[in-house]
């Protein structure tokens, strides 16, 4: 018998599901880890192909609707766990879980789901409040937009949205909520749009600026960071991670880290050989290069079009070490 679908869920199409079932080669028996469970489009996917285990992770809390449905149906096969991905190898022992043995699989971003509503806030097209949490818990953007430096939101929307006017955006955000706090979506991108102009492939202004508050509030790229490094430590010999990313700074994170646990090193400059590092690869490449959506996906599903996929199996050394930047 089929779920219903949820109908937050309506109209997700999960990205270059095929390519991520291919990659992840499941098999009877076997363990896997849906780490961003969303509307559950690759558990699901995986719980139909063979006869296997998932457990599911996911910080949004209306990802528990969908993820009751999959439970019904498959019972003892999957489970779903409420939290962070990065933190998947403490979740993991908690349920009695040391090894994976079949792979994990990461969709990063935000899912269609989230940004339809225009309750959840992320949507610069659909008024809303100004939350952007992907939770429950934390300070929602509002908050940042109307508290922080003029210096700090230039920072953000530089570093995270790599907004080339990101000064002009923050002077701009500052003027605006000295006369009124900025608590929509619509007021917050009128205010860019009065700053950044249409780019000629006509994305529209406030794209980046969107993107960066939602990773910043998120603390999406340091949730990755952890989470490729929780994979790396649960993991067992001959399984496999596959990760799917959708702008510049998470492929950008996932391509290093990828480089240096199969021991190819990283180039921090341009103007410094490449740094190799005396560990045995923890890694085996999968990718060459990455995997993006042929054009009849793109066709069905627009967002699809910026995906990326890289993959990689674990060897049997032992995890490297994490470094933690001063």
């Amino acid at each position: 018998m089929t779920s219903a679908i949820p109908s937050r869920c309506l109209g997700h199409v999960p990205v270059l599901l095929d390519e991520v079932i291919a990659l992840l080669e499941p098999r009877d028996g076997t363990f896997f880890v849906d780490g961003t469970f969303g509307c559950g489009g690759y558990s699901e996917a995986l719980l139909a192909s063979t006869a296997c285990h998932v457990v599911a992770i996911d910080r949004d809390p209306l990802a528990q609707d969908f993820a009751t449905k999959l439970k019904e149906e498959n019972e003892a096969r999957f489970d779903f766990i409420a939290g962070n991905f990065g933190a998947m190898d403490k979740h993991l022992k908690a349920l009695g879980v040391a090894t994976v043995d079949g792979g994990i699989v990461l969709d990063l971003g935000i899912s269609s789901a989230q940004l339809d509503d225009p309750l959840r806030g992320f949507s610069f097209q659909h008024d809303g409040p100004l939350d952007m949490r992907m939770g429950n818990a934390g300070p929602d953007a509002m908050s940042f937009v109307n508290q922080a430096s003029e210096a700090e939101l230039a920072r953000v929307i530089r570093g995270y949205g790599e907004e080339r006017r990101a000064l002009s955006v923050a002077k701009a955000i500052v003027a605006a909520r000295s006369r009124q706090t900025i608590s929509r979506t619509g007021d917050l991108a009128a205010i860019v749009r009065r700053v950044v102009k249409k780019s000629a492939d006509g994305l529209d202004p406030a794209t980046r600026t969107f993107q960066a508050l939602r990773v910043h509030i998120n603390n999406e790229l340091g949730e990755l960071a952890s989470g490729l490094a929780a994979a790396e430590r649960v993991l067992a010999a001959g399984s496999r991670l596959v990760v799917v990313s959708f702008h510049s700074l998470e492929d950008r994170l996932v391509k290093s880290f990828f480089r240096d646990r199969i021991g190819r090193g990283s180039n921090p400059s341009r103007h410094q050989p490449i740094q190799k590092r005396e560990d045995v690869p923890s890694f085996r490449l999968l990718t060459a290069r990455p995997m993006r959506p042929k054009t009849g996906e793109i066709s069905a599903n627009v967002r699809a079009r910026s995906a990326r996929l890289r993959a990689a199996e674990r060897t049997s050394a032992a995890p490297w070490p994490v470094q933690v930047l001063a």
